[in-house]
């Protein structure tokens, strides 16, 4: 009884960022050399494992400068737009990509996967919108 208690209490300290299923990006404009078409979202995929998160989420991969990546249980209420879009190998790795990744190429990805963006701050939502149709996603305003 006393180790299994102990198993849990761990568990519980581990925190939620070890079962995160969601990525938190945020987008600092004052170091920023290209504006920003979006300053908060946070994406997720369906229909894949949770960890299959981890290396587009990751503050290693190339991202614009003045952005960061935080992997999260869940993308937060309040989003101001929503983009659904088919997920790919290319989009496996970088949740805005249109091109190939050889890494990414490597995991089979479900025909019924999804990318999930929610975005709480828009610079140009016009453009954002644009963006997620060119990439055969579905643009909803909340």
């Amino acid at each position: 009884m006393f180790i299994r208690t102990v198993v849990l209490l761990i568990g519980s300290l581990a925190g939620s960022s070890a079962f995160a299923a969601a990525c938190h990006v945020s987008q600092n404009m004052s170091g920023a050399q290209v504006p920003a078409v979006a300053l908060e979202s946070c994406y997720e995929f369906t229909e894949m494992p949770a960890e299959a998160i981890n290396w587009s989420c990751s503050n290693e991969s190339t991202q614009p400068l003045g952005s960061e990546k935080q992997k999260v249980a869940q993308c937060k209420s309040g989003a101001v737009a929503q983009c659904s879009a088919p997920l790919t190998q290319a989009t496996l790795a970088n949740h805005r990509s249109t091109g190939d990744n050889e890494q990414a190429a490597e995991v089979n990805v479900p025909a019924d996967a999804k990318v999930i963006t929610y975005f709480y701050s828009l610079e140009d939502s016009q453009q954002a919108k644009i963006d997620c149709e060119n990439g055969d996603g579905a643009w909803k305003a909340l």
